[in-house]
């Protein structure tokens, strides 16, 4: 975990996110509620609403999304589990980022642009200059289980792309040609619904063996920015985790995995994870479209890289709103997408209380090189 390095900062940080006003929501349902079309909405929406400006990493609106959901785990009731409240704070600054890319014949070219990226430490943070320096946050809840040791951890990003020129033809078909903010609502709003959703339910159940950790992480858009900072500061040690249930892009049914409240697992094949929750007559089976390397493509792989039984719950259908404006709310399966969050539920309870899982042989991705 990171530290609070001054009170300055820590007041200034609690000063900005009270700032950042958020949509008026409906309180959380009690925990024994069931979830619904309704339930599910009812958090989606606000969620996705032009004030949360795209929540793009490192912005005000990803402030303001931040704020809700903090404030939807305070109303279910997980202990906060951030450095400042429910809050994980992540250092980083506007630098000039070089970046080299190599033609299909051969030719190199080089772009200089300045963009904000996380740094190393909050004392490298303390060095940037006030006017270059920027923050961003995961949110982070847990519910304590008996085995203190043991640890399931549930994420989504909650991160999108922001405020972009608009764009529409081939590329974003659905996409109005005056509509600048990308909301996200598919990816990965409905994920962090989920994560939501599903800590609702386990408050209601009795004490878990594992203990649950409940995360919005920031920054997947942007190369793993939340999930990096995560692995270097975690709640419990990564040795502890058990098991990552990530959760993305679920928002519309995918008829390759068989419909409506059905969903499938990235990297199924690579672990036990998959066969056992099957085994529980959960609704899902394997990632279909391989060639998509979607294991690869979002914050579990972080963790399988780390050694931890890592997978991604997905219902995406490979729909033409993906990374355009056009992936709002009112595009959403809410049936469905309550569907799928229940089956999450129970896959979380089973891991929660049930066997843990392992990789198959050569199913752990190797660890990345070291980086100079």
């Amino acid at each position: 975990m990171s530290s609070i390095r001054t009170p300055l900062f820590a007041a200034l940080f609690a000063l900005a996110l009270t700032a950042c006003a958020t949509p008026q929501v409906s309180a959380t349902p009690a925990s024994a509620a069931p979830i619904t079309a309704a339930s599910v909405r009812a958090l989606l929406v606000p969620l996705t609403d032009d004030s949360m400006e795209g929540r793009a990493v490192w912005t005000a609106g990803e402030k303001r999304a931040a704020r809700m959901i903090a404030e939807q785990m305070q109303r279910i009731g997980l202990e906060p589990a951030g450095d400042s409240g429910y809050y994980q704070r992540i250092p980083g600054a506007v630098r000039e980022v070089t970046r080299t890319r190599v033609s299909p014949a051969g030719d190199t070219t080089r772009t200089t642009s300045m963009r904000a990226v996380r740094l190393a430490s909050f004392a490298d943070w303390d060095s940037i200059p006030v006017a270059r320096r920027r923050w961003a946050t995961n949110v982070i809840g847990v519910i304590r289980g008996t085995l203190p040791d043991s640890v399931i951890l549930v994420d989504a990003h909650y991160d999108h792309l922001g405020i972009a020129a608009p764009v529409t033809g081939a590329r974003c078909p659905f996409a109005s040609p005056t509509d600048s903010i990308f909301n996200g609502a598919d990816d990965d709003a409905s994920g962090t619904v989920a994560v939501l959703e599903i800590a609702r339910i386990m408050k209601g159940e009795a004490k878990p063996r594992r203990t649950l950790i409940f995360s919005a992480m920031t920054g997947e858009e942007n190369g793993l920015v939340g999930t990096g900072w995560y692995i270097l500061h975690p709640l419990v040690p990564i040795a502890s985790m058990v098991a990552n249930l990530e959760i993305e892009m679920i928002g519309r049914p995918d008829s390759l995995a068989g419909g409506s409240g059905r969903a499938w697992l990235t990297g199924y094949e690579r672990s036990t994870m998959g066969d056992m929750l099957k085994s529980y007559g959960i609704a899902i089976g394997p990632d279909l479209r391989p060639a998509q390397r979607f294991f690869e493509r979002s914050d579990n792989i972080a963790f399988a890289r780390a050694g931890v039984p890592a997978h991604t719950l997905s219902t995406f259908n490979l729909h033409q709103d993906y990374h355009c404006a056009s992936d709002e709310s009112s595009r959403v399966d809410f049936e469905h997408m309550a569907g799928v969050i229940r089956a999450g539920a129970e896959a979380v309870k089973h891991l929660a209380n049930g066997p843990a899982p392992a990789w198959h042989d050569g199913g752990r991705p190797a660890a990345p090189a070291p980086r100079p």
